[in-house]
């Protein structure tokens, strides 16, 4: 399974941070595939990633991790819906 990448992945996405909860799989995915878009290259599947992160010592739900970076921005903007401005 390739995992080069999630090295560099968690250095330029998350920090460990003990003060904040835990992330949970979903949210690393989606920080993860934001990630992969902005590095062009093709995220594992769910399943392969999930494997990835714990080779890493990383179990998503445990481990206290907080996002950052240029990919943080963009998963925190595409998981708000659209603003419209018919709401106002």
């Amino acid at each position: 399974m390739p995992t080069s990448h999630i090295t560099q992945f968690l250095l330029e996405a998350t920090i460990p941070d003990q003060t904040q909860e835990p992330l949970g799989s979903d949210c690393l995915y989606g920080l993860y595939t934001s990630w992969c878009i902005l590095h062009r290259i093709s995220p594992l599947e769910a399943r392969h990633f999930r494997d990835a992160l714990q080779h890493h010592g990383v179990e998503p739900g445990k481990t206290r991790r907080r996002i950052a970076g240029p990919a943080a921005a963009d998963y925190i903007i595409s998981s708000y819906p659209p603003f419209s401005s018919n709401a106002l």
